[in-house]
């Protein structure tokens, strides 16, 4: 049987323990975040085993109230799975996230007893009861809500929303897929999510590794690799700098700048549009990089920021370029940008020096 098990099997092991070991090698995750990406995988795991069984008992036709139970565990399986996915990536989102799950699970362990979403006829074969499409309804409402919240959270460039799609499809597929297929499809259900995970995983980790590990802005190395494609679309850029980090650093301390930095960067992002990435090029300077963006959406931008900056103890100085007709080249409107916000920020210290006391 643990023969039969591993070659039906073999592929969803060796993605799992190449999972594992990727999370295990990996410094751009925190450590509550590998943690519970190691439970999905076990969970995983012991549910194949689950999965393996259950139909070995169905082909032997044995063991009917341990195939009912084994029944309740794989239809319980895919909401609890991707609450533990929202879990995981979402830190805002704590334990009652696992409350709708708890909820189906209890429904189809009743039906143990009541045969409400599922029993085993005369000839031991499955029938649907009352609630019979109940946990792929369940399964379904969690796996919109895990694209959304995926959806939220990204830039909504091709780059980012692609893998999501990919992931969307595979989760997807576990819902229709057996309605198409029959009861085979449940030997790659396990492999399926696997799969989902590992990808979205790996897209995960080459996000990272663009972005920049204080304020979560793209970083220096993504800024040029992205001006460098399709620069034509490029129409405008912002240009931003907080404001005195240097004497918040000095009398408050770095971890106080850190913050200014933090704060700020929230600050600009929720501004953002359609189109718009925002980018920390510097210790205290960003940059924004607006696409087929039109001048009154970037007039608008930069009047959201104010809004937002305004909102906070800290300032910041702003300069923009706009390139109508896409004549201007990154660099001109990079250095029209910053001469507009260099000259922004030489007022801010003008007025700093005047309103200091005098000896």
């Amino acid at each position: 049987m643990i023969k039969d098990y591993i070659i039906q099997n073999w592929a969803l092991i060796l993605i799992l323990f190449a999972f594992a070991i990727s999370l295990k090698m990996t410094v751009f995750l925190e450590k509550r975040t590998i943690r519970r990406m190691i439970i999905t995988i076990f969970a995983l795991f012991l549910l194949s085993i689950s999965v393996f069984t259950e139909f070995r008992l169905a082909d032997a036709g044995t063991h009917q109230g341990l195939r009912l139970v084994l029944m309740a565990i794989r239809y319980s399986s895919t909401p609890f799975l991707l609450a533990m996915v929202i879990f995981t990536l979402v830190r805002r989102f704590r334990w009652f996230i696992f409350i709708p799950a708890i909820g189906a699970a209890l429904i189809n362990f009743l039906s143990i007893f009541t045969g409400v979403v599922f029993a085993l006829d005369a000839d031991h074969e499955l029938v649907r009861g009352p609630l019979g499409y109940f946990p792929y309804v369940m399964a379904g409402l969690y796996c919109v809500f895990v694209i959304y919240i995926l959806y939220k959270r990204c830039n909504k460039t091709a780059a980012e929303i692609i893998p999501i799609l990919f992931f969307c499809f595979t989760f997807l597929s576990d819902l229709i897929l057996p309605f198409v297929i029959g009861r085979d499809f449940a030997q790659f259900f396990c492999a399926t999510i696997s799969i989902a995970l590992f990808v979205y995983y790996v897209f995960s980790i080459l996000q990272l590794t663009k972005r920049d590990a204080l304020t979560g802005a793209l970083n220096r190395q993504a800024y040029y690799a992205d001006v460098a494609t399709d620069p034509e679309e490029i129409t405008s850029l912002v240009s931003l700098d907080l404001n005195g980090l240097k004497t918040i650093n000095d009398t408050q301390g770095h971890s106080a700048g850190d913050e200014a930095l933090t704060v700020l960067a929230v600050c600009f992002t929720r501004a953002l549009g359609r189109r718009q990435s925002l980018y920390r090029v510097g210790g205290d300077e960003f940059v924004i990089v607006c696409r087929k963006t039109s001048h009154l959406e970037t007039d608008q931008l930069v009047e959201r920021i104010k809004k937002n900056v305004s909102a906070t103890e800290y300032s910041c100085s702003i300069g923009y370029s706009y390139s109508l007709d896409g004549a201007k080249t990154v660099d001109t409107l990079l250095k029209e940008s910053d001469s507009m916000m260099y000259e922004e920020k030489a007022r801010y210290h003008k007025a700093a020096e005047k309103n200091q006391p005098k000896a």
